[in-house]
């Protein structure tokens, strides 16, 4: 059987410091730049425009699914290509991740695939470089290496990993690897930067799945016990549409006993057959404002702007306006050296030197329950997604919006009664006893402790105006009878719990 080339894209993580853009709810990869084009969907089109690629697997968490499918539906893309996605209950790490992937791949695509690892938050400037790199990883992988992507430094960079090298493998681009190091200090980065022989890691990987599943059983036998439990039990609950496998639930309660593991930790720091190709395009993994701004394009005063901006006399400063104010307006003057953020509910101003604070800002807003290091106004659901309207202290307003056959879950609240009015389409409700079909200007009160659900059971959205009312608001007031989304009241993200 003839090997194929499968991107897996690792769409996920936090991005903490890129916060308020970045939010738990709404991950790094959905960030846009100026042409309103995600680093997921500029990922989705770089593994599509791959010679050959046919299939592409996304392994994302279950929160974010609704998210990724719409923003992989606006793409207007070269050529047809099978999108598949792997939906995980938590998040484990990229080890998991993968594994879980090969699995996929391996029973339903073709148990001889070449695995291309792409996360979902980079950015990459040269496709046919890009390509050519692809290209070389590939032919090293058919002879069982595993092959990682280095770029050469061009500073002490202390928020990368590195990746020692020695010689050149035979008729190939790769070289051998000698040792994976850590984030480190920046005396021992300046040290890899004058000794020429040392690249950043990348993330970017490339093996075959026998490579891959024989390296892990090997080194980390553990996980991989644990992992096939797991998958034996997805297997059973797959979900099918006309024949093809488009998305896999993960299975929560054995997933959730796997360790925690980068696939560095899991092979690429233990095997000896492994290779590194350094690249030559330009990348970024955009991980925090200080590189963000470097892919902007600056103005003759190294000043960048996103949004309706205007600035006079500042020099070295950028601004971000992503409030959906309608027609909000930022002006600047005489600012120098600093990072201004702008969205709906929440304002960064930071001096250039300062941004490393951000993530320690996120932690306080996390311990102190503040909605705004979670999430948005607006909040994506696999049934689709609702926006805030209004809130004050003991009331919230919601405009929400279920998407044609899809259902949020029959569950109860303790602190809050809810009246639903249906704006447009047609609801199935259960409220407590009553089974109701509302229409446009209808609606239904919903009392504290009664058990409820919402249907759209027509091929068109659904929108309906929510009034909660109670003393405690919060999106994790929620106890989940069913679920046709596999979530769990307990997942490691509060977002991934409402309704």
């Amino acid at each position: 059987m003839m090997e194929m080339l499968v991107p897996i894209i690792l769409s996920g993580g936090n991005g903490s410091r890129l916060w308020p853009i970045s939010r738990e709810a709404c991950p790094k990869p959905f960030m846009q730049f100026g042409d309103s084009t995600s680093l997921l969907q500029a990922t989705f089109k770089r593994a599509a425009n791959l010679p050959d690629v046919t299939q592409i697997i996304t392994t994302t968490n279950t929160a974010y699914y609704e998210q990724s499918r719409q923003e992989l539906s606006q793409l207007n893309l070269e050529k047809k290509v099978q999108f598949r996605f792997l939906l995980e209950p938590v998040s484990k790490d990229t080890a998991p991740a993968i594994l879980f992937s090969a699995f996929f791949i391996q029973k339903i695509i073709s148990p001889e695939a070449i695995l291309l690892i792409l996360p979902a938050d980079h950015t990459i400037d040269n496709e046919t470089q890009f390509h050519c790199c692809v290209q070389q990883a590939t032919e090293l992988a058919k002879q069982g290496l595993v092959v990682t992507f280095g770029i050469t430094p061009d500073k002490p960079e202390i928020g990368y990993g590195y990746i020692h090298y020695a010689n050149c493998y035979a008729n190939s681009q790769g070289y051998h690897v000698e040792n994976f190091y850590e984030k480190p200090s920046i005396q021992v980065a300046k040290k890899f930067l004058e000794e020429k022989n040392y690249l950043w890691n990348s993330g970017i990987y490339c093996f075959s799945i026998t490579t891959l599943v024989s390296s892990i059983k090997k080194y980390n036998p553990t996980l991989y016990d644990k992992a096939l439990v797991c998958w034996d039990i997805t297997k059973k609950n797959i979900f099918l549409k006309k024949g093809l496998v488009e998305k896999v639930y993960l299975d929560t309660d054995s997933f959730k006993k796997l360790e925690t593991l980068s696939i560095d930790y899991a092979i690429s720091e233990k095997i000896k057959n492994i290779a590194v190709i350094p690249a030559s395009f330009r990348w970024s993994d955009v991980g925090t404002w200080n590189t963000f701004q470097k892919l902007l394009n600056a103005d003759k005063n190294n000043n960048c702007t996103v949004g309706k901006v205007i600035l006079k006399n500042s020099k070295n400063t950028t601004i971000y306006n992503k409030n959906q104010q309608k027609n909000r307006l930022i002006v600047g003057l005489g600012l120098n050296n600093l990072i201004v953020i702008d969205t709906c509910d929440a304002l960064l101003i930071s001096n250039q030197e300062d941004t490393q604070m951000i993530k320690q800002i996120v932690t306080e807003l996390k311990e102190n329950k503040q909605d705004s290091y979670q999430h948005y106004h607006t909040v994506y659901r696999p049934w689709g997604h609702f926006t805030v309207l209004n809130e004050e202290k003991n009331y919230k307003i919601k405009r929400i919006v279920v998407n044609p056959n899809s259902s949020l879950s029959l569950q109860i609240h303790q602190h809050r009664c809810e009246h639903w009015v249906v704006i447009e389409g047609v609801a199935t409700v259960e409220n407590n006893l009553d089974k109701l079909t509302l229409k446009e200007k209808e609606s239904t009160f919903i009392q504290t402790g009664h058990k409820h659900r919402l249907k759209n059971l027509t091929n068109k959205s659904l929108v309906i105006i929510e009034t909660q009312i109670g003393s405690y608001l919060g999106e994790d007031d929620i106890i989940r009878l069913e679920d046709d989304y596999h979530r769990q009241d307990t997942a490691h993200q509060e977002t991934a719990n409402t309704f």
